[in-house]
């Protein structure tokens, strides 16, 4: 019971727990797949913690990868160095987001575009503040969520590449629709759907128009374009991994590293209620939402704001106030619902770290 700590009493619940030597493993083997620290580009939404990206940065990991404007500022606060901002910005961001580059004139910091629309107003807000913006163009291969077809991109390169105050810094290539179980299948989804970004970096190097960086992928796809040099590498979740990856991608050798603390607050007839609300995890798919360790999976008969109530054998020998332990099915948003997570280090509570970037950028007018 790796996960149980000896002075379980201290923990207020509902909680996550989060166990640094796991998440130093995982580092490695996740530089280990990558290659070299170079290639790596991990994805911050994940974690949203300083600590974690001090560890990255510990073994040499200095480029990320961000979602929102306030990762983008943690991440520049903590010994990041290249920081790309995949994720359009609109309104009063694109404002906070060259804040952002005159606070950190010694970090690189790029945001993805996949419209003229967008880009002019990049190019637009630089003038003003005469400052050039790198930017990497979003091409959407498959996922169609953000991105523009790469059939279609020429034009919108051209118009950057030729940009007074916009940076041409490369492409970036999120396949998150690529899910299947089997490996053999996923490389071949993941290969076919690549094959219009190759042609299109050809056809750009036949125009003198050479791509920086290429950085590609998310979890799933990891080790298939670990396999090509030319491509940056952007995992997130293996940072604390979670049962959802752990089951659906077997290929991938990464321990679990944020684990959800619970416990029973009620016996309503014959099932068990633990305080594990979907204010506490991921509840964007149905159950099972979490794996409980050591006690196996419960029928679900409500699950509401601050309730989890389930029924089992093994749930029915519980009793109030025991203390249960489970791996989420998705960690990312499970994260982003807590203000902290205890750290767990030999076998022990040893303090809490702050998910500091849960929270949004609001940029108040004077």
């Amino acid at each position: 019971m790796w996960y149980r700590p000896t002075n379980e009493e201290t923990i207020f619940t509902p909680a996550v727990l989060v166990y640094p030597q796991r998440i130093e493993e995982n580092i490695r083997r996740m530089i280990t797949m990558a290659g070299t620290t170079e290639r790596l580009r991990p994805h911050v939404k994940t974690h949203k913690m300083a600590e974690v990206i001090r560890l990255q940065v510990k073994h040499g990991i200095r480029k990320f990868k961000c979602a929102t404007l306030t990762e983008v500022e943690l991440v520049a606060l903590n010994g990041g160095e290249d920081i790309l901002m995949a994720y359009p910005l609109t309104g009063p961001a694109t404002s906070h987001f060259l804040n952002l580059m005159e606070r950190f004139p010694e970090v690189k910091l790029a945001v993805t575009v996949d419209s003229a629309i967008a880009s002019q107003k990049l190019s637009d807000e630089a003038k003003l503040r005469e400052m050039n913006l790198d930017v990497f163009v979003d091409l959407d291969n498959g996922m169609h969520r953000t991105g523009i077809a790469p059939d279609q991109a020429e034009e919108l390169i051209r118009y950057i590449n030729t940009n007074q105050y916009l940076q041409l810094s490369g492409l970036h290539i999120y396949d998150g629709h690529i899910h299947d179980v089997n490996v053999a299948k996923r490389e071949e989804h993941c290969n076919l759907d690549f094959e219009s970004v190759i042609r299109l970096v050809e056809k750009l190097g036949g125009i003198g128009i050479e791509m920086k960086e290429l950085a590609c992928g998310g979890t799933p796809t990891f080790p298939f374009h670990a396999r090509h040099e030319s491509r940056t590498l952007c995992p997130g979740t293996p940072l604390l991994w979670d049962a959802g990856y752990a089951d659906s991608l077997p290929d991938l050798d990464f321990l679990p590293a944020a684990v959800l603390a619970a416990r029973v607050i009620s016996k309503p007839k014959e099932n068990v209620c633990i305080d594990l609300g979907y204010k506490a995890v991921a509840s964007e798919m149905p159950h099972p939402r979490v794996k409980f360790l050591d006690l196996g999976a419960p029928e679900v008969f409500n699950h509401s704001e601050e309730h989890f109530v389930g029924s089992s054998p093994e749930f029915s020998e519980l009793a109030v106030g025991d203390m249960v332990y489970a791996l989420p099915i998705h960690v990312c948003p499970t994260i982003a619902l807590h203000e902290q997570v205890y750290v767990v280090e030999d076998q022990k509570v040893q303090g809490t770290w702050k998910v500091i970037a849960r929270s949004r950028a609001y940029q108040q007018k004077e």
